[in-house]
């Protein structure tokens, strides 16, 4: 029995030195083959295979029907016509028509504009420059590794800054008093850009209502849209803190005055 599973132990070794040896004789006669073709062949071969790919994973599997021809060039014309008009509006006056389609549907062929059918923000901000003004929060270290927070309210019709403020722990109560004396004896904004910070809390907010402010905060992860406040703590950064070690928040206090009034010299130079 030993010898047996020895004697078929061998026979399939040589089975297999067989099979490779015929592997190996065929080799030359496919790269002989492989020879005829160039390389800008391949690829070709290799991209029609890509699109025949793609072109049956994308293949309509049914669904919704497509809407009439004349319901479509309707919802299209009605879009040109009124600009101001969205989807729901348009599917709304089509159900009083008795047309009853989507309003997924009704989307899908109004015509396309380039600009949308409301103002965006930085129309929002050339508009209404005269009425309002903008807020922010920087954080400035000092020599001890202490963080101080600097406040400032800016303009926007003149660049104007309202006020510059200091503080090492800002609060929705502290942020609502310099509010106040930025604002002073004047006329106050109508309109306060701000971002989402926590500081700004309810005390801030029953501020703003008091002094007749509306509030309106950027979007999430969107400093351009404070954009005026933005380039003004970057300038404050370039032209006087980056070159110059903070001791505290006196010093910090009296460097940002004097920063506020070389701008206000240069203004008034330029102009």
């Amino acid at each position: 029995m030993y010898k047996a599973q020895i004697t078929e132990a061998g026979g399939r070794r040589q089975h297999r030195s067989t099979a490779v040896c015929r592997a190996l004789s065929l080799l030359p006669k496919a790269l002989d083959a492989l020879k005829i073709l160039k390389p800008e062949t391949v690829l070709r071969w290799h991209r029609a295979g890509f699109r025949a790919y793609w072109r049956w994973k994308s293949r309509s599997c049914g669904g919704r029907p497509k809407a009439p021809v004349d319901i479509r060039q309707l919802i299209r014309e009605m879009s040109v016509a009124n600009p101001l008009w969205g989807a729901p509006r348009i599917h709304g006056e089509l159900l009083k028509l008795g047309i009853d389609i989507g309003q997924t549907t009704v989307a899908k062929y109004m015509a396309k504009r380039r600009q949308p059918p409301s103002q965006g923000w930085k129309t929002f901000l050339c508009n209404h420059a005269d009425a309002v003004a903008s807020m922010d929060l920087f954080v400035v270290p000092t020599i001890s590794f202490r963080l101080l927070y600097g406040f400032l309210v800016l303009r926007h019709s003149r660049r104007e800054i309202l006020w510059l403020g200091v503080t090492a722990h800002p609060s929705a109560e502290w942020i609502a008093r310099q509010l106040t004396e930025a604002c002073g004896w004047s006329q106050p904004p109508r309109y306060i850009s701000r971002d989402q910070d926590g500081a700004y809390g309810g005390a801030f907010i029953r501020r703003l209502g008091a002094m007749g402010i509306r509030d309106q905060p950027t979007s999430a992860r969107s400093p351009w849209q404070n954009g005026y406040a933005e380039r003004l703590i970057g300038s404050i950064r370039r032209d006087c803190l980056d070159h110059i070690v903070v001791f505290g928040e006196q010093h910090l206090r009296h460097l940002l005055s004097c920063y506020q009034r070389y701008l206000m010299k240069s203004v008034r130079t330029w102009r």
